[in-house]
Formats: C-alpha cells, structure tokens, sequence
C-alpha cells in the first residue's frame, strides 16, 4: 500500500507549476495584489498602445518605485500618448507641461502675485502642483528652468519666498526628450538626470506591430484614445503597495554585487563620470519593484541585472576618446556587468 506522506515534500516535487504555488504560498509579503494592479495597468494601456511591453513595465517599476523616468525617442513613436494613457490608468491628478526655450521657472513653479482686497501676496501655484507630471521635450528648456526642477523632484516640494510647499501624494515626473533634434535643444545638467530613477529609450514598433496599429486605428475612426483608458490604481493602494515593495528582502550579498556594478564604473577606464550613491539606491529599490512584480518576495541578482541599463546609461558619461569610436554607454554597462561575478 503506497504511503500517504510520499512525495509530500515540497523539495521532492519536481513539478515546476508546483514549485511555483510553494513559492506563492511561502511569500512572506502578500503580492497578490499587487500583481492584480500591475496586470490591470497593462490590460488598460493594451486597449490602445500596441507592443511597448519593456517600455510599459519600466513606467510601472518606476512607479513602485517612487521614482521619475526620463523618455528618449525619435518623434511619433508613442512616447507622450503612452506616458498619458498610464497618467490616466492611475486615480490621481495629472498635468502636462511643453517646455519651450522661452519657458520660465514661474511658468513651471508658480509665482506670487499682490491681492490687491488683501494687501498681500497670494502664491499662485503653478502646473508642476500636480500628481503624474508630464514634462514634454524636457530639453527645449534653458538651464534656469531646468534647475527649478531640482528640489521638486529631489524632495516633492519647492521653496517659494521663503515659504516650502509640499507636493501631495503620489507625485511624479514623466519627461520626454528627442535625441535626434538639436536645434533649440538644451543637454540636461548631470544633476537633473541623477534624479530620474530610469531613462528609457524607446525604438520603432516592429513591422507586425505597425501593422495593428494601423489596423487599430482604421477601427477606432474618431474616438479619443483617452476615453478608451479607466483609472485602476487610487492614491491609498499605491501607497499600501509601494510599502510591500520597500519591505521586499534583500540578501548581503546582493547588496555587495550592486555596491560592486555601481563602484566599477567610478573607476572603469572606458568612463569619463561613474555612477553615484544615488544610482546604488535607484537599482536597489528598482530591482525590489521588480521581484514584486513577477510575484517574489526577495531579490535575485537577474533582478538587479535588468536594472541596469535603464539606472546607469544617463549617469555615466563615456571618456572623449571611446565616445569619439562611437562606444555606447550600454556597451559598457554590458562589459561591467559581465565583469563582476554574479552572486550564487
């Protein structure tokens, strides 16, 4: 007669869909909700964005991540119409700014103006007094407009007369930037890119992907995109998620491999500026919203890899002599990560 406790050993089950309920129910953190939110952000932008699948989940880290994310792609490619749509799956307040060369930090910030019953200044805030912030051509503004965005983004508030104003929950910078058009350009300041948690670079759809979306379109003859897009994601729940993906565990030794990729390009000979403590942090907390993502409580170093290009390839700067052979920043964070040996 076989024995009823045979193959009742989780570690004697060979069955991978089993192995993968053990790992579900043996989660310290309950991530099932979380998971249901991430599925439901991508079932709403899936209505409207064809393909973008690494491009919409990058969106989604950054969010868990409490993070800003930085755009980069050639014109007409979807950038500003998905950085909308996924503003909208979220139940919050969203703004859209055109940064121009003549844009003011006034324009941005707000500014304070004499109410004339009241005999005082009255500050009026400005667009970036807003949840999910969408900064258009972000490099079309000068410098004294960019450095507005400084502590905002640093430390969700602004000093205005002395006074601090804090932004209100959740709050977040999407910026989109074109890297082929110079004219009327502006490079962004090494500290303002150091505050974006990622820099996606978005490409052209394959060829059966313009296909849908031509297809896609013809169908939806004249409605709003917009209006196709349902909010998903409330204020209070992203809070309560974010706190799951804070609690998520990482192991010393994955501490190590991070503190080892970000210190091997302070001092790489291909790199003319290494990342910073700030970029140590930003693939920390990025690879934590990853593993929550995909249903784990704990971090593995494929987790932390995937991170990579998107932290570090607008934190570090190439030496003159490897940018002049046309060397690219994600062939050096390639070279690094295969230098260092990855953690068992």
């Amino acid at each position: 007669m076989e024995n009823p406790e045979e193959n009742t050993n989780p570690i004697e089950n060979t069955n991978p869909e089993n192995q993968n309920q053990d790992l579900q129910f043996n989660n310290r953190i309950p991530l099932e909700e979380l998971k249901s939110a991430v599925e439901a952000i991508k079932l709403q932008l899936g209505k409207i964005i064809i393909g973008q699948e690494e491009f919409i989940e990058l969106l989604i880290v950054g969010l868990f991540a409490n993070g800003h994310v930085l755009i980069e792609g050639v014109p007409g490619i979807a950038k500003t119409i998905t950085a909308k749509l996924f503003a909208k799956t979220l139940k919050t307040a969203f703004n859209r700014i055109q940064f121009t060369p003549d844009l003011m930090p006034s324009d941005v910030l707000g500014t304070s103006i004499l109410n004339m019953k009241a005999s005082e200044f009255e500050f009026k805030k400005g667009p970036i007094f807003s949840n999910i912030v969408l900064i258009d051509e972000i490099n079309r503004a000068p410098a004294k407009t960019q450095a507005a965005l400084f502590e905002v983004m640093e430390e969700r508030q602004i000093t205005m007369d002395g006074h601090e104003y804090k932004m209100d929950y959740p709050f977040m910078v999407l910026a989109t930037q074109n890297p082929v058009e110079q004219e009327g350009t502006y490079a962004l300041p090494e500290a303002q890119l150091d505050r974006f948690i990622f820099k996606i670079k978005v490409g052209y759809p394959k060829l059966e992907e313009e296909v849908t979306i031509l297809k896609t379109h013809h169908d939806r003859k004249s409605a709003i995109a917009e209006d196709a897009i349902t909010g998903v994601l409330s204020p209070s729940l992203l809070k309560k998620l974010r706190a799951q993906v804070q609690e998520i565990l990482i192991e010393d030794k994955i501490f190590n491999y991070i503190a080892q990729l970000v210190d091997k390009t302070r001092n790489h000979p291909h790199l003319y500026l290494g990342g910073s403590p700030r970029a140590s942090l930003a693939i920390m907390n990025a690879s934590k919203a990853f593993a929550a993502i995909n249903g784990r409580d704990f971090v593995t170093p494929e987790d932390v890899k995937r991170t990579l290009a998107p932290v570090l390839r607008h934190r570090i700067i190439l030496s003159p002599e490897r940018e002049m052979e046309g060397m690219t920043p994600e062939t050096v964070i390639e070279m690094i990560a295969q230098s260092i040996e990855i953690p068992r």
